[in-house]
C-alpha cells in the first residue's frame, strides 16, 4: 500500500513537471509496468483533474490545477509529521525518507514564505493612530491578518470608546475593512454572540489561538448593504440631495460603498438619492460641501440642518 501511495505522488509530480508525459514515460519514472500506470491513473482521476488530450499526447492537469503550494491544514501537517512514527520503517521502500523530508521541507518553506508575505504587507501599510496614543503603541495588523488567513480565533482586549471600558473578548476574525484612513475588523464576537465591527486602533492586546472557525454562510456584501461607510443601523432612510453645478461632476467621481441613483438637471445640478441604514457618516460627507449641497429629503433632516446652521451662526457672533 505504501508503495502505491508513493508511486501516485511520483506520478502527480511527474505530470506537473512534464505536461504531456506518456504512460510509458511514467512507467519508466516509477519503475513499474505500463499496465500498472493505467490502473493508477484511474485512481488519480478521483483526486486530481488528470486528462489525456488524445493518442500520443500524454497526460496533463486540467485548468490551473497544481500540486504546489502544499497548503496543509494544521491537522494535516500534524498527521503527516507523525507518519514515520506509526509505520514500520523496515517495510518502507528505498527513497521514502528523502521523499518525506522533501515534502515536509516544502510545507515548512511555504508556511514561512506566506508569513513573510503577510509581514511585508503589514510593514508596507502605514496606519494612522489616535492623537492621544504614543508612537510605540503596538500594531496588531499582522496578528489579525494571520488569524484571518488561518481561520483562527483571537483572544483580545478591546477598548469600547462609547462606554470608555476595556473588555476581554474571543473573536472569530472574518474581514479587515479599510475606511477613512482606518482599519476595521468584522467578525463573530463570542461575548456578544453576534457579528460585530471593531476599530483596529482600539485593540489593547491580541493573541492568536489554535482554535479554528468557519464563517458559515456569512456574506460581507449583505452585512454592509445600505451602509454608507462602516457604521451600521437598523433604519431605512431615503436621502435626496441636490448638488450644485460647481461640484456635480466631482460627486460623480466619488468612490462610494453604496450605489446611489443620480440624475442630471438642465442647469447642471445633480440629484443624488440613496437609501441608508444610518445617517451620521452620510451627513458628515454632505456637510463638507457646504452650500453646494442641499438636503431635499427627508424633510426632518432639512429642519435639523437649519437648526445646526443657526447653532453655528451663534458660535461665530
Amino acid at each position: 500500500m505504501i508503495d502505491k501511495v508513493i508511486r501516485l505522488f511520483k506520478m502527480l509530480n511527474a505530470i506537473q513537471a512534464n505536461p504531456g508525459i506518456t504512460a510509458k514515460e511514467l512507467a519508466i519514472k516509477c519503475d513499474t509496468a505500463e499496465r500498472t500506470i493505467y490502473r493508477d491513473l484511474r485512481v488519480l482521476d478521483l483526486i486530481a483533474p488528470v486528462t489525456n488530450e488524445g493518442y500520443g499526447k500524454g497526460y496533463t492537469f486540467m485548468g490551473n490545477f497544481s500540486m504546489y503550494p502544499l497548503n496543509f491544514t494544521e491537522q494535516e501537517a500534524m498527521v503527516l509529521s507523525m507518519l514515520p512514527s506509526v509505520v514500520d520503517k523496515h517495510k518502507l521502500p528505498d527513497g521514502f525518507e528523502t521523499a518525506y523530508d522533501k515534502v515536509m521541507a516544502t510545507h515548512l518553506k511555504e508556511k514561512s514564505r506566506n508569513k513573510d508575505i503577510v509581514q511585508n504587507i503589514t510593514d508596507a501599510i502605514q496606519m494612522g493612530m489616535p492623537a492621544y496614543k504614543e508612537e510605540t503603541t503596538q500594531n496588531f495588523l499582522f496578528d489579525i491578518l494571520q488569524a484571518i488567513l488561518g481561520h483562527k480565533t483571537i483572544e483580545a482586549v478591546y477598548h469600547t470608546q462609547s462606554r470608555n471600558t476595556e473588555t476581554k473578548r474571543s473573536i472569530d476574525p472574518y474581514y479587515l475593512v479599510p475606511r477613512d484612513k482606518r482599519f476595521y475588523l468584522i467578525g463573530f464576537c463570542h461575548r456578544a454572540q453576534a457579528i460585530r465591527t471593531f476599530r483596529l486602533s482600539r485593540f489593547k492586546a491580541v493573541d492568536v489561538t489554535n482554535l479554528t472557525y468557519s464563517k458559515g454562510d456569512f456574506s460581507i456584501k449583505q452585512y454592509l448593504k445600505n451602509t454608507w461607510s462602516i457604521e451600521r443601523g437598523e433604519e431605512h432612510i431615503q436621502f435626496k440631495v441636490k448638488f450644485s453645478p460647481a461640484i456635480a461632476r466631482y460627486i460623480k467621481e466619488e468612490e462610494l460603498f453604496v450605489r446611489p441613483k443620480m440624475r442630471d438637471l438642465p442647469n447642471g445640478s445633480l440629484i443624488f438619492e440613496v437609501t441608508l441604514n444610518h445617517d451620521r457618516e452620510f451627513l458628515n460627507w454632505v456637510y463638507q460641501y457646504g452650500p453646494n449641497a442641499e438636503i431635499l429629503e427627508p424633510k426632518s433632516y432639512r429642519e435639523t440642518m437649519k437648526e445646526q446652521l443657526q447653532a453655528w451662526m451663534n458660535v461665530y457672533k
